[in-house]
């Protein structure tokens, strides 16, 4: 506490002009290029609205918003180097489920916290994950693979974007909700693991449906079900898993934009609105939808309240599947 009304008046001189800069700053922002990390190899879901994002911010704003793609140790790496960015808002990251809601549960020791060393921005988007196979796999449905699981225990394989990913607790969750034996394969994202079930590496995968949904249409890939509860009122021809034979499994991801901690609320609150007004545009929107993800913007403290509720949530599956990285 202060020792004098004197010294709280001129620390109340001091703060005022500190205050206006930051104001000033944040109307001005940005005046030089933003690095925007995506935690992930391009190609997979969070990469893809990492890139639609950054392209719309790009002309909203008139500054490059340039994606830089720091994969590894299921997002660490990534998240490792906006840690050590500088809170001025030139440094953000657009971040899913697995590093920060899940890595939590599965690594004694993290180089992050999640709810101390980032400053949610906003919620981007939900993406429902597809279970998809190779089309030399002998089923053309859910029911029929969960028969084929449970008379060949552990010989059907799937791939996933590493461990604790999200694509890798779908496949957890599959087989304890179905109970049946699958073999999990790990690969360095959820581009290289769709490409490990076209290349005949892997049998299946839960993939996000941008990045199937190309290799579906060509007929390279065979769509078993959505995540989601619902069917995808973009994408009605697929059935959801739960309809499709697994009554109550659902698996999704999701994505949104994180900056270092201690930024500036007002720059915050700027960024969160040039995102939100972008997701809710009607092209980024239309796209979106067509691609098989859910717009669902929201404000900075909305989206640190939904972190907290997915830790909690994930932290759930995890134990109960037992999984640890050490």
């Amino acid at each position: 506490m202060l020792a004098s009304v004197r010294a709280t008046l001129c620390a109340s001189l001091f703060i005022t002009p500190l205050l206006a800069v930051h104001n000033v700053s944040a109307q001005q922002y940005p005046n030089k290029s933003v690095r925007l990390i995506v935690p992930f190899p391009p190609g997979g879901g969070v990469d893809f609205v990492g890139r639609v994002v950054g392209q719309k911010l790009t002309e909203r704003l008139g500054q490059q918003f340039a994606v830089d793609n720091r994969s590894g140790a299921n997002g660490i790496v990534g998240l490792q180097a906006l840690v050590a960015a500088a809170p001025d808002g030139y440094t953000i990251a657009a971040v899913s489920a697995g590093p920060l809601a899940c890595n939590p549960h599965m690594y004694s020791r993290l180089p992050y916290d999640t709810l101390r060393d980032f400053t949610p921005i906003a919620n981007m988007i939900n993406f429902p994950l597809m279970l998809v196979a190779h089309p030399s796999l002998p089923v053309k449905n859910v029911k029929e693979l969960l028969a084929l699981a449970k008379a060949r225990p552990g010989e059907i394989t799937y791939s996933h974007p590493g461990i604790g990913n999200t694509g890798h607790i779908a496949g957890e969750l599959f087989d304890a909700v179905g109970k049946i034996k699958t073999t999990g394969i790990p690969y360095k994202g959820t581009a290289p693991s769709v490409i490990a079930v076209l290349s005949g590496e892997a049998q299946l995968t839960y993939s996000s449906i941008p990045t199937a949904l190309p290799h579906i249409r060509a007929g390279r890939l065979r769509a078993l079900g959505v995540g989601n509860a619902k069917r995808m009122p973009s994408l009605p021809e697929f059935p959801t898993v739960a309809e499709s034979g697994l009554p109550g499994y659902e698996a999704y991801a999701w994505a949104g934009m994180l900056g270092p901690a201690k930024m500036n609320p007002d720059l915050v609150q700027r960024l969160s609105r040039e995102i939100v007004a972008t997701i809710n545009s009607k092209d980024v929107s239309d796209r979106m939808l067509n691609e098989g993800t859910v717009p669902t913007p929201s404000s900075p403290d909305e989206f640190a309240a939904y972190i907290a509720s997915e830790i909690k949530k994930w932290g759930v599956v995890i134990r109960g599947a037992n999984i640890r990285v050490e």
